[in-house]
């Protein structure tokens, strides 16, 4: 485990949008140019778009030790103005318009909202980056990871990937969402070269950037992998593009299957990885050359990392095939969560320990399956279901159906569709029903054109519960 610089002296900054690029010494220049003296303690919130601004602020106060929230830069104003009234950020960096009361406009590293008091809580010395657990949308509290988890997991993710300084990484994820930060945190470490391209996979500029800029790496959430086979992506358009990495949920097998022979045919490699926020974030890669024949896992864990299985008792074991929440142990585990500015102050309070929520298990060789999430569950007349599988149930089922999303409604389930007919939905309905022995009243199949999505690309659920 490293404790030293993120920013590698040879790391390189390209403007896709300007053309601009910032290397070497032009570089840590450019982050040392955001100065934080006229900036009292306290947190740092930093709104944060996919453009070099925001990649230079967060820099900025990484290096210097200056914890620093990462937020969506399109997020609501009234949900920041919550934040900020809760937290009391020492300042907002990138934000526009009047300042909240309390606030004078301010210029550190672009305009800023900076607080008036001078008095507010110092976070605790090991916080570097927190990042919220929802969207742009809802009431989030915080992660808190130290700069130790960060580097760490920076590391652990360019040493299983391979990435050095020939690398050539684009900003395909929002750089708030803890996979995308995590791509740019792995690269810059490494000394490789990202490429701040702002319209992503879907827009045509994305991908004239990976000519132009030989571009070697996409990273992308199942949405990304399921709108390109849409496209009918073919890696061998792209000849410097050597490697796909996806996160952010549990990718199709079938999709698996299809990506991994594609990017083996163009002698390329395709890595599945599993993580979450509170790990800083990834905990997992399976290895390229060992995917095809673990089709389903996530993987074993990263280097410094591990896994145990807990039962309903709260015993653990490692034994293969046992099923139980998962359990993850490693240096790059959150210090714990903030919902209030006091708890800024905090030291580590998990102790390394990360109860993940899902339920799992691992094979003999220590790789983990996913099969579930603890949460995820809803009840059909009083019968639990997990929403996972359902979903699950509706891809295998054979039916013509768009990509569709289970949230608890009361009594029963609602299932939102892309574009199904009447009869698709209530032949959707019937195989549920058939599948779990449950009225199919208990089913409401309902459609949408498009199902909503968070910043990261995975299905917004909380507003799917809000219209149900």
């Amino acid at each position: 485990m490293t404790t030293g610089d993120l920013l590698h002296p040879g790391a390189r900054l390209v403007d896709a949008a300007g053309g601009g690029v910032l290397d070497g010494a032009a570089l840590r220049a450019a982050v040392d140019a955001v100065v934080f003296d006229d900036v009292p303690a306290g947190v740092l919130f930093a709104r944060t778009a996919v453009d070099v601004p925001s990649v230079l602020r967060y820099l900025a106060a990484f290096e210097s030790g200056r914890a620093v929230a990462l937020l969506d830069a399109g997020q609501d104003r009234d949900v920041l103005l919550e934040l900020v009234a809760r937290f009391r950020p020492a300042a907002v960096l990138g934000a526009e318009g009047d300042a909240p009361e309390g606030y004078r406009e301010g210029d550190v590293g672009g305009s800023a909202w900076v607080r008036e008091s001078a008095d507010g809580v110092v976070p605790h010395p090991d916080l570097a980056v927190l990042l919220p657990t929802s969207g742009s949308t809802g009431n989030p509290k915080f992660v808190r990871l130290s700069k130790a988890a960060v580097l760490a997991n920076a590391e652990a993710i360019a040493d299983v990937l391979g990435i050095d300084a020939d690398e050539v990484a684009p900003t395909s994820l929002p750089l708030h969402y803890s996979y995308g930060m995590s791509v740019l945190n792995s690269h810059l470490l490494r000394g490789a070269t990202v490429v701040v391209e702002p319209t992503g996979v879907m827009g045509r500029p994305f991908w004239q950037a990976v000519d132009e800029y030989k571009i070697t790496s996409l990273a992308g959430v199942p949405y990304h992998y399921e709108m390109l086979k849409r496209l009918r992506f073919d890696p061998a358009k792209y000849p410097s593009l050597r490697t796909i990495t996806q996160a952010g949920g549990k990718l199709r097998d079938d999709l698996v299957v299809e990506f991994n022979d594609k990017m083996r045919a163009a002698d390329g490699k395709m890595f599945v990885m599993y993580g979450q926020t509170e790990a800083a974030p990834r905990m997992t890669t399976v290895p390229a050359d060992r995917l095809a024949d673990k089709i389903g896992s996530a993987g074993p864990a990263l280097p410094g990392g591990a896994f145990a299985i807990r039962l309903e008792d709260g015993s653990e074991t490692t034994a293969p095939d046992v099923v139980g929440e998962v359990l993850y142990r490693g240096p790059n585990v959150m210090m714990g969560y903030a919902e209030s500015e006091a708890e800024l102050a905090l030291g580590d309070v998990v102790g390394g320990v990360l109860e993940t929520g899902d339920l799992g298990r691992l094979d003999a060789e220590g790789y983990l399956f996913i099969t579930g999430r603890l949460k995820r569950i809803g009840k059909v007349f009083g019968n639990r279901v997990n929403l996972d599988d359902l979903e699950q149930l509706l891809r295998v089922a054979g039916l013509d159906l768009g990509a569709a999303a289970a949230v608890p409604a009361g009594d029963k389930v609602v299932v939102w569709v892309e574009n199904a007919t009447a009869d698709a939905r209530k032949a959707a309905a019937k195989a549920l029903s058939e599948k779990l022995h449950l009225h199919v009243s208990g089913f409401d199949v309902r459609e949408i054109d498009s199902l909503p999505l968070l910043a990261s690309g995975k299905v917004d659920y909380r507003a799917l519960e809000g219209r149900a």
